[in-house]
């Protein structure tokens, strides 16, 4: 491949989406290249301050804990208040919290602050879902998902390596560097993106009950079985975080070789994930999204026969793949199946989805390894993700292929919110004529009602 073709594929994979988009990918990171407490926080807790590896495990789980609580309430406010103050108060809160977490000592004061911090970190996941969907046009989705995917690996890959350096200096500057990205993300959001929430629900704006409330979300089978479904591969993939350094070190290799093996992971998304979506974007979704659920539980299951370094990173590779496959695909699926005035509550349950899978995953991994062993555990991974892809098949047989001219014309509404589409670029401005109608007042945008955060 030439140089000029790897450019001209670079310029194809980036071009045509607005430009809220990309300072809404900037925001992301930001933050992401300032996320050092979740990497040093056990190390904190234990080398630091002297508590016990249970007492950081269990505030390891009041942040899971946090974020659960977070994921509806935020998606409710995400649909209400909107967005952009849905974001700015979760990332204001992130800050303040976070910066309050270092100088905290006392037991009982940390695990208040890590829940809070928990809760505020996770509230602005189903807004920046939901405003990516506002803003990007729908046959550009799926790449506009995994730009962002893209950008938090990034970030994360770049926060780690420096993580460990601010950690032999100081914990306490991590935990105010972050809160000062976290402060500066929501600046920036604050000052460059607009508004994008569409026009009030017609129901409401006349004084009745909204049209999509949570009860519409629970009542929404096929919806539902997406969530359990994301739900049953997320408790797969979070097997790396425990399970997988606790195998391997029964299996004799030190905690540089799983870093090494998982570092595997950051650098392949960042690697091949711009060109396997490229590859893949109007590709089959339906069998796409059965044949990453089938990488990612046989990607696991591999493990069991791993003898080596280099088979552990066989295997990384492997349901990393699922990862990238996935990722923008079923994001791009929730977007198709939420309704535009209730984005972000359907966002929110499918943010909860990780949320209680990142909870049930190191207690399920944990208990399977000390009963049954690591056989076991990753021979479940296959059956789970096989049971996965099933779901997915069937599932998807009655979902309709996606079809971005009709459902951009059943997004169509009289008039676009003006600001929003003057701040995105002609093609934005394009794009909110077709989407948005004409807001209340209190819902309309200005030019300095920006919205947008990370995830």
């Amino acid at each position: 491949m030439t140089v000029a073709s790897v450019g001209r594929a670079a310029r194809e994979s980036v071009s045509g989406l607005p430009r809220a988009f990309w300072w809404l990918w900037a925001s992301t990171l930001v933050n992401r290249l300032g996320a050092f407490v979740s990497i040093f926080l056990a190390m904190f807790l234990t080398a630091d301050q002297g508590h016990s590896a249970s007492f950081a495990g269990f505030v390891g789980a009041l942040l899971g804990l946090g974020s659960v609580v977070s994921s509806i309430g935020s998606g409710v406010m995400t649909d209400r208040l909107g967005r952009r103050p849905t974001l700015l108060i979760a990332q204001t809160s992130t800050a303040v919290s976070v910066a309050v977490l270092g100088f905290m000592t006392d037991p009982v004061a940390i695990s208040v602050v890590a829940f809070v911090v928990g809760m505020a970190s996770n509230a602005s996941r189903p807004a920046v879902q939901a405003m990516m969907a506002d803003i990007v046009a729908p046959e550009d989705r799926v790449r506009a998902f995994a730009l962002n995917y893209w950008a938090i690996n990034l970030g994360f890959a770049v926060s780690s390596v420096a993580a460990g350096f601010v950690a032999q200096y100081s914990y306490l500057i991590g935990f105010l560097g972050e809160a000062f990205m976290t402060l500066l993300c929501a600046i920036l959001v604050f000052v460059k993106l607009p508004e994008s929430r569409p026009a009030a629900d017609p129901a409401a704006a006349k004084g009745g009950e909204p049209a999509v409330s949570m009860g519409t979300v629970l009542r929404d089978g096929r919806f539902m079985a997406v969530v359990g479904l994301s739900f049953l591969l997320a408790v797969v993939f979070l097997q790396s975080q425990v399970a997988l350094p606790v195998a391997m070190a029964h299996d004799g290799f030190s905690t540089e070789d799983f870093g090494a093996a998982i570092a595997v992971n950051g650098v392949l998304i960042v690697a091949v994930q711009i060109p396997v979506t490229r590859f893949i974007e109007h590709r089959d979704q339906r069998l796409l999204m059965v044949l990453a659920a089938l990488l990612g539980g046989y990607g696991f299951g591999l493990t069991a026969f791993a003898g080596s370094l280099g088979m552990y990173v066989l295997t990384v590779c492997v349901w990393t793949l699922a990862e990238i496959i996935n990722s923008p695909i079923q994001m791009g699926l929730v977007a198709r199946l939420s309704p535009v005035h209730g984005r972000g509550r359907y966002q929110g349950m499918y943010t909860l989805s990780w949320s209680a899978a990142s909870l049930v995953a190191p207690v399920a991994g944990g208990t399977v390894l000390d009963g049954f062993g690591a056989d076991t555990l990753w021979a479940g991974c296959a059956v789970v993700g096989t049971v996965t892809a099933a779901g997915y098949w069937l599932l998807m047989r009655k979902v309709p292929a996606a079809d971005p001219a009709k459902e951009a014309a059943s997004e169509a509404a009289p008039e676009a919110a003006p600001e929003a589409a003057k701040e995105a670029g002609p093609a934005a401005a394009q794009e909110a004529v077709t989407e948005a109608a004409p807001a209340e007042p209190g819902a309309r945008a200005s030019a300095a009602d920006p919205a947008g955060a990370p995830a």
